[in-house]
Order: C-alpha cells, then structure tokens, then sequence
C-alpha cells in the first residue's frame, strides 16, 4: 500500500483539519494536501503524540534522521517530510521554529535526464493509438506533464493561437506552450466526440465536473458549460471523493503509463522511459533545434533557469518564434 493512502486516525482530527483547510485556501494540490497531511501524522507519532506547539527544531531533526538512517528514505522524500512540517509551523501553528540552522536539507543526486532521439520517438509513437497516442503527443508536443496533460480542459486549447493554457501548474503557476500543428486536426475531433459525450451525460442526469476552488459557488452553472469539461474525460461516471457527487473525473494516471510501459516493451527501446521522458524529449529537441533556453524555460514552466539549464547538450542561439519539434517527424 502506498504510504501517501495510508491512514493513520490517532492524530488529533482538529491539527490535520486546520492543515487541510490552510492549504485548500492556499490552493495547494490534492496530491500535495495528502502528501503533507501524512507527514504531519508521522511526526506527531514519531513523537508519541505530542503536540507539535511543544516540539521544535529539535524534534524535527530527530525526526529527519530517523527516516533517513532507520528508513533509508530517498533525498525528495526526506525533504518533503520537511516541507511538511515547515509548512504547518509557518501556516497554521504560526510558532517560529527559528531558522533550522542545524537542519539539513537531503541533497539530490545529480541525475541527467533520459531522452529519447527524433528516432526513437518515431518508433514508440508507431506503437500508440488512440487517446493514449494524442495524449503522449501533447507531452512531447508541448511539453507537458502528466497531470497537465489529465488536468486539461476544453477552454484551454486555443486553436486559433496554437496554444495550450497550463492552469495551475508545479508552484501554483500558468503557463502558455506551443499546440503542436501535427495533431491540431485529430484534436479537434477529439474534443467534438468529448462534446456529444457530454450531452449525453446531460442528457442521463450527469454532466457536471469539478471545479478549482469557490468557483462552483461562484459560478453555479459552470460546472455543466463545455468549457470546464476535461479533455481527456474518464471512460465511466463515478462518486467524486470530495462531494459525493456522480460525475465523469478525467483519465487516470494508470491508462497513459500502461500504454507507454506497452510501447516501449513493443519498440524495443532499451532506456528506462515513462511518461515525464516526452517532456525531457520536447526540451532537449528544441535545444537541437537551437531554441533560445529562456523561451524554453517559460515553455516548461521553470521557477529557475538552471532547471532548464540541465538539459544544454548543444549551443544556445536565438530565436523566439516556437515550432513544435513533433512537426518536424
């Protein structure tokens, strides 16, 4: 079972509840809520319970190095643990726990990113189809994550400008990317199959999706317009964890990665790829291509430069104007 689902109910409900509200009003993601809510719990375990008004810098390190000696948890893990608790000092406590001089952060080893050739994209795509082809596309073709590319809707693709609109991205960001002309068409039709889909969700008594934040209140008919719908919708209605209404969510995670697992074994690449290798691939291509590195860091969505920087194999020269390296197969 994984750790993030693990439930652990002997840490006190009114702590984890503030926490939960803290984030929801700092629109911090549902995967992060989850992540930082299991920190929370082992630390107050780890520490028999103790409030963590009682506790300090001291208890966190404690903590920190159990999990790195005992546990033998990875540097991203160790450091989300931190984030955790840093966070629930800052923000809902709101107890200065100075300023963690003796706390050090786990550091990450310096890992090259896997990249696939011009080639080797060829042949993995020949080995995809349907919505799992066009979803691999936009990863590659513009760059996008796994979650942005679930999380996309209808309103986000703008035909016209031959962009994709990334709301609310790693660090709350957006971000506007390229909309590969390769699969503009197969796009297009594709959302027009999503359309009669959801009029007949509306037609069954469905059709409503969940919306970020307050905007269902605010916007009490938003939740139907075609606008917000998902452009890679789940195959079934099912119960929305958080509300308790039946509604169709987006694809999940597990159909894309089953499809790239599948290709890979059929092309007979022999690296070690996933979904995040495409947007590795979309970067380093449009390096080749002698893309300027700024513009590829707003393409990505990069907080710092040197994160981009990691993928210069070649010289950096100019040029803003962005052709998606996907035209060019």
């Amino acid at each position: 079972m994984s750790l993030l689902h693990t439930t652990i109910s002997t840490t006190p409900p009114r702590l984890i509840e503030q926490l939960k509200s803290v984030l929801r009003t700092k629109h911090y993601s549902r995967k992060t809520e989850q992540a930082y809510v299991f920190w929370v719990r082992r630390f107050v375990l780890f520490h028999n319970k103790r409030h963590p008004k009682e506790m300090g810098e001291q208890e966190i390190n404690q903590f920190l190095s159990h999990l790195a000696v005992k546990e033998n948890v990875s540097a991203s893990t160790q450091n989300q643990a931190l984030c955790s608790i840093i966070f629930l000092y800052k923000n809902v406590i709101k107890k200065n726990i100075g300023a963690l001089g003796n706390t050090i952060w786990a550091k990450k080893p310096t890992k090259l990113p896997v990249v696939l050739t011009r080639d080797e994209v060829k042949t993995l795509f020949l080995q995809l189809n349907g919505v799992a082809k066009l979803m691999a596309g936009l990863m590659y073709g513009s760059g996008l994550r796994l979650r942005e590319c679930l999380g996309l809707r209808i309103k986000d693709i703008d035909f016209g400008y031959k962009q994709i609109t990334v709301h609310n991205s790693k660090g709350a960001k957006d971000r506007i990317t390229v909309l590969p002309e390769h699969y503009k068409k197969e796009l297009q039709i594709h959302i027009e199959k999503v359309k009669h889909l959801h009029q007949l969700d509306i037609s069954n008594g469905y059709g409503s999706v969940a919306l970020p934040y307050a905007l269902a209140k605010k916007y009490p008919n938003a939740s139907t317009d075609i606008a917000w719908q998902w452009v890679f919708p789940a195959p079934n209605i099912s119960k929305d964890p958080e509300s308790g209404i039946l509604r169709r969510h987006h694809q999940g995670e597990w159909m894309i990665q089953r499809a790239m697992r599948e290709a890979k074994l059929k092309s007979g690449i022999a690296k070690h790829i996933g979904c995040h290798t495409l947007r590795h691939s979309f970067a380093t291509h449009l390096l080749e291509a002698g893309y300027d590195i700024r513009t590829i860091q707003e393409l990505l969505g990069h907080k710092n430069l040197n994160t981009t920087m990691i993928y210069t194999h070649v010289l950096n020269k100019g040029g803003k104007g962005i052709r998606s390296p996907i035209d060019d197969l």
